[in-house]
């Protein structure tokens, strides 16, 4: 895949995955406890890490980030979206060498508790709050079946894409 080619892929990805995160804040929460969510969106980072690399998949997470937070967000929505994204980034892409295609579902646990831990952590260095730490086993649980299902979408979503990306 040439150049443009990949950048146009890039930004569709980008594209599509703010579309989710959009469509996905008008989900009402699936459970009581504030914060948690599918996180749907990291189903087009995963694929992207998956198909095109770790740094394509950086550049679609702070694309939609960045846009994400400009149109719906403020300061502090920014900076926990940075850490968590950040802490996921870094962790699936330690982690997607070493599983093939139909086990991105482990790829993405990991990169769904990093994510909630990495957003946990900005609240308390933003709050001086130490206490919140207390909400972690919430979000572990959460971040183990959200990140399954997401994961689990993700290489569905591969498999139907790469064919079309290696013919690009």
């Amino acid at each position: 895949m040439n150049k443009t080619k990949k950048l146009v892929f890039m930004a569709l990805l980008a594209a599509i995955s703010l579309g989710i995160w959009a469509a996905e804040a008008q989900i009402p929460p699936i459970v009581p406890v504030p914060g948690i969510k599918l996180g749907l969106a990291n189903i087009v980072t995963l694929t992207a890490m998956a198909l095109l690399g770790r740094r394509a998949a950086g550049d679609v997470l702070i694309v939609r980030i960045v846009l994400g937070s400009l149109f719906a967000g403020s300061f502090s929505a920014i900076l926990f979206s940075l850490a968590g994204g950040a802490l996921a980034w870094g962790v699936m892409a330690l982690t997607i060498g070493r599983f093939d295609d139909k086990k991105l579902w482990v790829v993405s646990v990991f990169g769904a508790v990093a994510h909630n831990a990495g957003e946990l952590g900005a609240a308390v260095v933003v709050t001086r709050t130490a206490s919140l730490l207390w909400y972690g086993p919430v979000l572990l649980a959460s971040g183990i079946v959200t990140g399954a299902f997401t994961g689990i979408a993700a290489a569905y979503l591969v498999r139907a894409v790469k064919p079309f990306v290696q013919r690009l």
